[in-house]
């Protein structure tokens, strides 16, 4: 029998994966904020229906609620696969920046979530975090403070709800999609005006462009939310990848270790300063 899935991020990456693999059987509403998307998914399958979502923007969100709810009574998986990356220096991320990281990746998905409580009894919420959520990687501590916050806020959910829903975090490493180059993209202004910081920005830029052409497969995520989708006991916590693995066996290390180690690698990339000349003129 068919199911009824809900999937934000779905105009790309990860979130267009699992609305193709999803759809093949089943019934998508497909969430995205560019609404020129609405055709292309209209393509791939009569089984998905898109619906626009802005996730910073709380209209948007309630809007997109009562258009799920008015075309069903039921979903048995809501799959929050929608994100952004806010990087630079920290100490000069305007603070609007940090909302917006914090509206997109866990305010948004909390509001949406609340929204459709009453169709998930008996489902399953699904969330698209990271193995960021297991530490902080410099120059990118507003998305690994916003993975971590949506991980403990959707947690304290299950704990809390009296209503039969199982909340399941998925950790993927680093795969290869759009979103390194959206993150460069979309963070041109901290990186531009991170000065003090070239070495590490170009560094940055660098290891993004890598990571979208040389991460893991889209499908290994998929095959991971197939599992935890279909279990009848599933983990709370899915791993994605060796990296993300590894990031969860250090995140146990003493804090101050993790750091001495971050910031020795985060050193090399520092220009040298040039050796004063000693002695008497």
């Amino acid at each position: 029998m068919s199911k009824i899935y809900v999937i934000t991020g779905a105009a790309s990456g990860i979130g267009r994966a699992l609305v193709e693999h999803f759809s093949a059987d089943n019934i998508v509403y497909a969430g995205v904020r560019r609404t020129e998307a609405f055709s292309e998914l209209e393509r791939l399958s009569k089984n998905i229906i898109p619906f626009f979502i802005d996730l910073c923007n709380d209209e948007s969100i309630v809007k997109a609620a009562e258009f799920i709810k008015k075309r069903t009574n039921k979903i048995n998986t809501l799959i929050n696969a929608a994100g952004c990356v806010v990087a630079g220096a920290l100490e000069r991320i305007p603070a609007s920046e940090l909302r917006r990281q914090f509206d997109t990746n866990v305010f948004g998905h909390i509001e949406f979530t609340q929204g459709l409580l009453d169709l998930l009894e008996g489902g399953r919420v699904i969330n698209i975090s990271s193995m960021a959520s297991y530490g902080i990687f410099p120059f990118i501590a507003p998305y690994c403070a916003s993975k971590r916050a949506m991980d403990i806020l959707f947690n304290s959910m299950l704990m809390e709800t009296k209503r039969d829903i199982k909340i399941i975090s998925i950790k993927p490493g680093v795969i290869a999609t759009p979103l390194w180059d959206k993150s460069i993209d979309q963070n041109k202004a901290s990186i531009r005006d991170c000065s003090g910081y070239e070495a590490e920005m170009e560094y940055m830029v660098k290891n993004a462009g890598k990571n979208g052409r040389e991460g893991a497969p889209v499908q290994s995520v998929v095959d991971v939310v197939s599992e935890a989708d279909s279990a009848r006991k599933p983990k709370l916590t899915y791993t994605v990848g060796k990296d993300a693995f590894a990031a969860r066996c250090v995140s146990k290390l003493p804090q101050s270790l993790i750091n001495g180690i971050i910031k020795s690698k985060v050193k090399k990339l520092s220009p040298k300063k040039p050796e004063q000349s000693g002695g008497i003129n």
